[in-house]
């Protein structure tokens, strides 16, 4: 499933005195993924990077003097290209200080809008429809412009594409209420026009966007009913005739997104990929009223994937680059990393997870539908009812509630009625009526047992979350409830199942699991698979342990005298990995380290752990490595364990968080050896690995012989 991650500010915002307008202009990307241009709606241009979320440099034009375009950046040139005044062209560098004294020139007829891709020319497309490259235009910048578009006819959205190493330029205009499209190809020049279908009467489309697949353009358009059309374009046989005909453009209804009381207005769509569509400015499903959120729709299958609450005013404006959500909202700009995993009906179900397990079971089985659509079971663990079951207990209910019914039983009903309801109800519905009825659900069972401590039900929340279509944005009081009653078994299946958990509930669990006494943690009931891999890890016997990955007990000397101490312990050494934690707590701990974060932000939350909290932390990070380190013991297929990386990556942040308490605290002394050691001893694999590097790069160069015949022997020298 798509999911939303934990944003963070840009920049802050200065909104025009009646908040309809955000006061940005346009977003486009630089030269690498890390550096945006931000064009204000009045005289700045600013330079950020991303990562760090500062400028690097900003240019302002004179008072009276306004720009009319976003600023875009001629990768050919390393320059920046903006509009002001309408006509006057200005090109600068990042070294230029003052933008007055840069390169200017004044064309002969309003511009629109520049365009430019990455390694592409800049395109200039002027306010009448006509297109120039912009190194023909600055050749003779008073140069007649011809009008393209017809009389009352003006532009109210464009874009450049590139499809089939050629640039294309998309132009919708308005009619007297009528909408068009101009599909212009440069080098050589076409153009053709089409007519968009109308809508409702007095309806226009709040949003475009464009996106090149399948050797076709696919264009998305969102009314203010909540349509979502598509329309495709064919890039191939465009007529060489200006001012042909419009032809009508056929369009088919991709999404029907929620309006709520009234119509949309300030909403936005983008699509991200060929199957996920950013939206922003559409009542949440799940939500009640005056809320504002940013969501993820698939489109293949219909379904809401993310969705996270934006704080503030929404402007209906939405930028996309590089996995990452340029929105803003109220007086700030934030980026949202985002993640759309590829489409497939076994991710939309929520099975696809399931059938990679069982694959890697049984790697000479060929996996069917019947296993993806029906959810056979891929492990031991009490997992979410098939389809096959569901269609046979539908005989057993009594009733059928629809889900406004269910949601008010949840408000007043004891917990016993409430489980049998919703089960009911679960085994009924169809998979794309889910979506938003599980959120809702999920909001009144967590809304009920946070106004009335005595209320929890605990089974009917596991069932919801094992449906797959929660997720922490949908549902955010969901985890913290669970830990305030205790119910980690539900902190497991979310941290399992949420692919977009912040930073500080990660740590808030992490602080819960690690602080549990080992005797309260042996009486929770965890997911079985989970707990299997720790039983093996803990209670298999090893025999010896060898060196992989950069390290083993005995592999982190160099002398002779120090080697001989060593081997005195290389046969006690794996007797002595014991666990610091008990069985369950363990487990717990690994969904902490499975879990996706940004240590940006996890950072300042790992601080507030305790010097105790830590060191047992370390001391089992410690212990999992020693245990991966072992040749005896490979990484198990098939069972949900972390990553000998991801154990690494936790290591260097605990230390990041926490490296002078621990330098002062003498407990902590060995500790810090062992780590170093770590360290030392995959310095000296890589070093190691560097100087048979030259010679593995030959074996690679070397070509192999034509015939060899059925036998032979070959003596290939290294140097």
């Amino acid at each position: 499933m798509a999911a939303l991650y934990e944003g963070y500010t840009l920049c802050g915002l200065v909104p025009d005195q009646n908040l309809s307008s955000s006061g940005i202009q346009g977003i486009e990307e630089e030269r690498d993924r890390d550096h945006v241009v931000v064009t204000d709606s009045t005289r700045s241009v600013t330079l950020y990077k991303v990562s760090d979320q500062k400028p690097l440099g900003s240019w302002t034009v004179k008072q009276g003097q306004k720009l009319t375009c976003p600023a875009v950046f001629n990768s050919q040139t390393n320059e920046y290209v903006a509009v002001t005044d309408n006509k006057v062209i200005r090109i600068w560098k990042e070294d230029d200080i003052l933008l007055d004294k840069a390169f200017k020139a004044t064309v002969s007829s309003d511009v629109w809008k520049v365009h430019c891709t990455h390694g592409g020319e800049p395109v200039v497309l002027f306010q009448r429809g006509a297109v120039r490259l912009l190194d023909s235009l600055l050749a003779a910048p008073q140069q007649p412009i011809e009008e393209v578009l017809a009389q009352e006819e003006t532009i109210r959205w464009s874009t450049i594409i590139v499809a089939e190493t050629q640039q294309f330029i998309i132009i919708t205009t308005e009619q007297k209420g009528e909408h068009f499209l101009y599909l212009q190809r440069l080098n050589p020049n076409s153009v053709q026009r089409y007519r968009l279908e109308r809508e409702e009467p007095g309806l226009s489309p709040l949003s475009f966007s464009a996106i090149y697949k399948d050797k076709h353009i696919c264009l998305l358009y969102l009314y203010p009913n909540g349509h979502m059309y598509q329309s495709v374009l064919s890039v191939r046989g465009l007529g060489t005739e200006e001012g042909v005909q419009a032809l009508p453009l056929p369009r088919s209804l991709l999404l029907g997104l929620p309006v709520g009381d009234g119509q949309l207005e300030a909403a936005s769509a983008m699509a991200l990929d060929e199957a996920h569509v950013a939206v922003v400015g559409v009542p949440h499903p799940s939500a009640g009223g005056g809320k504002d959120f940013l969501c993820i729709w698939n489109t293949n299958f219909q379904t809401l994937q993310a969705g996270k609450e934006m704080a503030g005013k929404i402007y209906g404006q939405l930028w996309s680059y590089s996995n990452k959500v340029f929105i803003p909202h109220g007086k700030t700009l934030s980026i949202i990393p985002f993640e759309c995993p590829k489409s497939s009906l076994a991710s939309a179900l929520g099975k696809l997870k399931h059938t990679k397990t069982e694959e890697s079971k049984t790697p000479n089985s060929v996996p069917s539908w019947n296993n993806i659509l029906h959810g056979e079971k891929a492990q031991p663990s009490k997992t979410a009812e098939t389809r096959r079951t569901r269609t046979t207990r539908k005989s057993q209910s009594t009733t059928n509630l629809t889900t406004d019914q269910v949601l008010e039983l949840i408000k007043t009903a004891p917990v016993e009625e409430i489980q049998k309801e919703v089960e009911g109800f679960l085994t009924r519905s169809e998979f794309q009526d889910l979506q938003p009825s599980v959120g809702q659900l999920a909001l009144t069972l967590v809304s009920r047992s946070l106004a009335d401590p005595a209320f929890y039900s605990s089974s009917t929340l596991a069932q919801l979350v094992h449906t797959r279509c929660l997720c922490h944005s949908v549902c955010p009081d969901l985890v913290l409830l669970a830990l305030e009653k205790k119910d980690y078994f539900l902190c497991q299946l979310c941290l399992q199942f949420f692919p977009d958990i912040p930073e500080a509930v990660t740590c808030a669990c992490l602080k819960a699991f690690i602080s549990m006494p080992d005797v309260d943690a042996e009486k929770v009931s965890l997911e079985p698979n989970s707990v299997t891999f720790m039983e093996n890890l803990i209670t298999r016997d090893r025999a010896e342990a060898g060196l992989q990955n950069g390290f083993s007990p005995t592999s982190s000397v160099v002398n002779d005298r120090q080697t001989r101490a060593e081997d005195k312990k290389k046969a006690s050494a794996p007797s002595q990995l014991i666990c610091p934690v008990g069985l369950h707590k363990a487990v717990l701990i690994n969904e902490i380290l499975q879990t996706p974060y940004s240590d940006t932000f996890l950072l300042p939350h790992l601080k507030d752990l305790s010097s105790q909290n830590v060191m047992l932390f370390l001391q089992y990070l410690q212990f999992l490595y020693l245990k991966y380190s072992q040749d005896a013991f490979p990484q198990m297929e098939g069972f949900r364990s972390p990553s000998l990386s991801q154990i690494m990556d936790w290591v260097c942040l605990l230390l990041d968080a926490h490296f002078t308490v621990l330098v002062m605290t003498p407990e902590a002394k060995g500790l810090l050896l062992n780590l170093h050691s770590f360290v030392k001893s995959q310095v000296r694999l890589v070093s190691e690995l560097g100087k048979i590097e030259g010679s593995l790069q030959q074996l690679h160069k070397m070509k192999a012989k034509e015939s060899i015949g059925q036998y032979s022997i070959e003596i290939i020298e290294l140097f």
